[in-house]
């Protein structure tokens, strides 16, 4: 992957109109459902109103947990970090892809390009420079670790993801900026590579994982404003996503 600097490609010209602005972030604290291994999210009260006049705490937390975003840096040592991406590139259309029939009959599901095909049956097709979120339903699950991550061992876990075919299609025919998901990776539990990440992040583009409140959002017509904060060197980053819906 060669030397980037800008982030993905974005729109000269954009327009918002919205009726409704729905929050897509999960709030953290130190109970979330984390990835094995990951650290642990801690709070410590540095200063209270009694003694020193103002409230401070700080905290601790892996780079890709909560409600997060994932650089190419992940997984590419000369790729992005999170403080590169143009700012620009933080602000796209949303096209959100309905997968709770199969998410509810198969953990371990991913999406397919005929489950694609037919969404783009009913909606056109997905728009170019949209962020693509697929909705499982498994934030229903969110409160529960167990059933979150439905295991406890990389690689062994059970969520659904995207497939492979279909995110190629979606990136390389559809040109979408990055994929999300209401999951705890566009991988799916039971891919041991990150293929798909690697897939997404190596063009450079965005990979957004463990959303909520997807079913607020319209097919098509959203904007999505990822407010990211700027670890320099970031691999990640928790995110504060907002969807302004027309």
């Amino acid at each position: 992957m060669g030397k980037q600097s800008n982030g993905p490609e974005i729109a000269a010209t954009r327009t918002i109109s919205f009726t409704t602005v729905v929050d897509l972030s999960w709030p953290i604290h130190p109970g979330i459902p984390l990835w094995p291994g990951d650290p642990a999210i801690e709070f410590q009260v540095m200063t209270n109103l009694d003694a020193d006049g103002y409230f401070m705490r700080r905290f601790s937390m892996g780079e890709h947990s909560a409600t997060h975003m994932n650089a190419p840096s992940s997984f590419y040592p000369d790729g992005l970090s999170v403080d590169q991406y143009a700012p620009e590139s933080l602000v796209a259309p949303a096209a959100v892809i309905d997968g709770r029939r199969l998410a509810s009959s198969d953990a371990d599901c991913t999406l397919g390009v005929d489950d694609v095909h037919a969404w783009e049956k009913e909606h056109g097709p997905v728009p170019q420079g949209s962020i693509l979120l697929l909705y499982t339903g498994w934030q229903d699950n969110w409160s529960q670790t167990k059933a979150y991550l439905g295991g406890d061992v990389p690689g062994a876990l059970h969520f659904p993801g995207f497939g492979q075919d279909a995110a190629r299609y979606l990136l390389e025919e559809r040109g979408v900026l990055g994929l999300g998901i209401d999951t705890h990776g566009v991988d799916g539990g039971q891919n041991r590579t990150f293929s798909i990440n690697k897939l997404v992040l190596q063009q450079p583009r965005m990979v957004l994982e463990n959303l909520c409140n997807l079913h607020q959002l319209p097919p098509t017509g959203a904007t999505l404003v990822i407010g990211l904060p700027r670890l320099e060197g970031g691999s990640g980053a928790p995110v504060a996503v907002l969807a302004f819906v027309p």
